[in-house]
């Protein structure tokens, strides 16, 4: 299952699987691609175009995701760190970003301020056959505005509702991942990172053990 919006934002940072840390926005192409690979509120930006250099704007069905673009969603995704690192606080936050988090006001600010550029209103839905639902309306006719404020929107949902209690930074070694806790002893973000926790913890008792 496919994790919710500010999950995926946030997740854009990531271990590169060579102890390094990786940048899914770090080039015009790869925000493209990430953007692309998105599902629900971002659903708009599907196929992908030929492959471009790096100072060129990449072509989507709706409309071209350029610097700007690109700009808009790491400020989201910086307001969301911080605010991530927040909500673990007094645990620390991720490794990746420690050193150079937004302050919590300023990413409050550009968090609300981006949700705000879309105006919404909610609409009921509800057909002849099934129970009704409920979604919203844009008045917005810039897919980009839209795009960006649906990541606003989803990372202020996600932070004043009850899934903001299970958020966690994972420490294993090497990872840089926020997760949502799935059960009330789940340590790290995946199964893998527990595997080298447990061979990390193994190895510092050992040598703990044996200072020879």
């Amino acid at each position: 299952m496919s994790e919710r919006p500010v999950m995926e934002l946030a997740g854009t940072i990531r271990h590169d699987g060579d102890g390094g840390v990786l940048d899914d926005l770090g080039t015009l192409e790869g925000a493209a691609r990430w953007i692309r690979r998105q599902t629900g509120p971002l659903s708009a930006l599907a196929p992908a175009g030929e492959p471009i250099g790096a100072e060129e704007p990449v072509r989507a069905p709706e409309f071209v995701v350029d610097e700007e673009l690109r700009d808009a969603v790491i400020g989201v995704r910086r307001a969301v760190r911080a605010l991530f690192a927040r909500v673990v606080s007094p645990a620390p936050p991720s490794p990746a970003d420690a050193h150079r988090l937004m302050p919590a006001d300023e990413a409050l600010a550009l968090l609300n301020a981006a949700a705000a550029r879309e105006p919404v209103a909610p609409q009921l839905r509800w057909p002849a056959e099934g129970p009704p639902t409920a979604g919203l309306l844009s008045a917005e006719a810039d897919p980009r505005v839209r795009l960006v404020a649906a990541l606003a929107r989803d990372a202020v949902d996600f932070l004043s509702g009850p899934e903001r209690e299970r958020l966690r930074a994972c420490h294993a070694p090497r990872c840089v991942r926020y997760f949502v806790r799935s059960h009330g002893r789940q340590e790290w973000c995946k199964p893998s990172c527990g595997n080298r926790a447990r061979v990390a913890r193994h190895y510092e008792r050992t040598r703990a053990a044996d200072p020879s």
